[in-house]
């Protein structure tokens, strides 16, 4: 059996258990990178490189984690720090907005122009819009569990989220003719 995430805490903060902090490395990774990747639109070395800087930091911080989030919130929380610090010091470097579009989806597959359709439909959205909308459909969080990572306010939360689906509502249109 596995420990909870709170008794891998507890040893690396007692004991410097850097086995146990590994444990809930291996554990988070994924959502992580996968949170990161979504942030830096698929750009997968700089996410690899914001993972590795929030794990650096999360362990330098790990004495104060309170747990008043879950242990996987309060990464997410300093990954979405990470990015934004990284994303205000390449700015000049790097037009993260700006991108070019996707490759054509193949003739005839409907699932892909949809998948194709969506993509370009959420680039539409503000980058808080985007974020918001991955963290509540992708990583499946609460709206609670949003406001914790992104550090918002819950009504701003909501908002972000209602006006994201109207929008991507009636982008999407084509593909729901009953709306």
């Amino acid at each position: 059996m596995t420990p909870p995430d709170s008794e891998l805490i507890a040893r690396v903060v007692r004991a410097d258990d850097r086995a146990a902090f590994g444990e809930l490395v291996v554990r988070h990774q994924s959502a992580v990178r996968q949170f990161l990747r979504h942030l830096t639109r698929g750009d997968a070395a700089w996410a690899d490189d914001l993972g590795q800087d929030t794990f650096v930091q999360a362990y330098r911080s790990l004495a104060r984690f309170r747990g008043a989030a879950s242990f996987s919130t309060w990464l997410l929380g300093i990954a979405h720090n990470q990015f934004r610090n990284a994303r205000r010091r390449r700015a000049t470097a790097l037009q993260w907005q700006a991108e070019e579009e996707p490759a054509a989806a193949p003739a005839g597959l409907r699932q892909s122009d949809l998948q194709q359709d969506l993509a370009s439909a959420m680039r539409t959205l503000s980058a808080e819009e985007q974020s918001a909308v991955h963290l509540s459909y992708h990583a499946g969080l609460s709206h609670a569990e949003i406001a914790a990572v992104l550090g918002w306010p819950l009504g701003t939360v909501k908002t972000h989220l209602a006006r994201s689906k109207e929008k991507l509502r009636q982008l999407l249109a084509a593909w729901n003719p009953q709306t």
